[in-house]
């Protein structure tokens, strides 16, 4: 089997979506169902239910796992012969929805190891999982939940999620608000499938409200543009206040037990972790997320 109709094979059956494969891999629609129509005569069975729309059928599915786990070992061959050749610095690949959060671990950690290759991908939570088990990345830090066997996971900081309002907005010198307060109020948000509109509508959804969305948008950081112009309210982590210091927008916590986020980090099994990512691993772990919001490593 050729392993680039593999890879492309995995695309689709992540996508379930010719089209939006094609783009992501850069061909052309026709050829990209060519390929699967070749995967599929060679195996002699249909991976994909075609009835509707495409849609990953029971034995794509046992053949993606088994897909993933042959090209994970392949990428886990070639990179340890590169690093024995290289004289063992070795590369670490690290995916996460931002990497705000993880600018002081990278930046120590490069410190501490310059000679190991560090390479970064931003990718959602939904994609995290096939690329940790096909082995195109080795750690994944995220906001939500990577679930998935063989994968391992770590919880590494909760922090607290504030909501932003314009500095003259009436709810500005609030020292806390509830969720109830904010029921009529205007929120500038990201599109469903990011953690921060995934926690506004939890949020709502507890005490049985709807939230009033005024603009969706794939960019987290420019929703804090908008808020300091008044269009809205957001939900922004501590880490936030921070790094985006700006007069026109002012911090209110909200009265919920459970606004905050979660960052965990996941990688796909200890047998098939390189030792350069074993270092980051620990580095992002024993960080001092508290002290300084992230910026700092961890004290004793």
């Amino acid at each position: 089997m050729d392993l680039n109709a593999l890879h492309q094979f995995l695309t689709v059956a992540r996508e379930e979506h010719l089209s939006r494969a094609a783009a992501e891999l850069r061909v052309a629609q026709p050829a990209l169902s060519r390929t699967i129509a070749r995967l599929e005569a060679e195996l002699g069975t249909p991976l994909f239910d075609r009835a509707g729309r495409l849609r990953l059928n029971a034995t794509g599915a046992l053949f993606r796992d088994y897909v993933e786990r042959a090209l994970g070992e392949l990428e886990a061959g070639r990179r340890a012969v590169a690093e024995a050749a290289l004289g063992g610095a070795g590369s670490v690949r690290l995916a996460s929805e931002t990497f705000l959060p993880l600018t002081g671990p990278i930046a120590a950690f490069k410190a501490a190891h310059p000679d190991v290759d560090v390479r970064l991908h931003q990718m959602a939570p939904h994609e995290m999982e096939q690329a940790l088990r096909s082995g195109e990345v080795d750690l994944c830090l995220a906001s939500q939940p990577v679930s998935a066997p063989r994968i391992a996971s770590q919880v590494v900081h909760v922090e607290q999620v504030w909501l932003a309002t314009p500095a003259r907005h009436r709810l500005a010198a609030e020292p806390r608000v509830a969720v109830e307060d904010l029921a009529a109020e205007p929120f500038v948000i990201t599109r469903p499938g990011q953690w921060q509109r995934r926690l506004l509508d939890w949020l709502f959804a507890d005490r049985n409200l709807e939230p009033r969305i005024v603009c969706e948008i794939d960019e987290p950081a420019a929703t804090y543009t908008l808020v300091g112009a008044g269009l809205g309210l957001s939900l922004f982590p501590e880490i936030a206040r921070f790094a985006l210091p700006e007069p026109g927008v002012a911090w209110v916590a909200v009265d919920h037990p459970h606004c905050n986020r979660t960052l965990s980090l996941h990688w796909a099994g200890e047998d098939r972790l390189p030792a350069a990512a074993r270092l980051m691993r620990a580095q992002i772990a024993e960080w001092d997320w508290d002290g300084g919001a992230g910026v700092g490593p961890r004290r004793a």
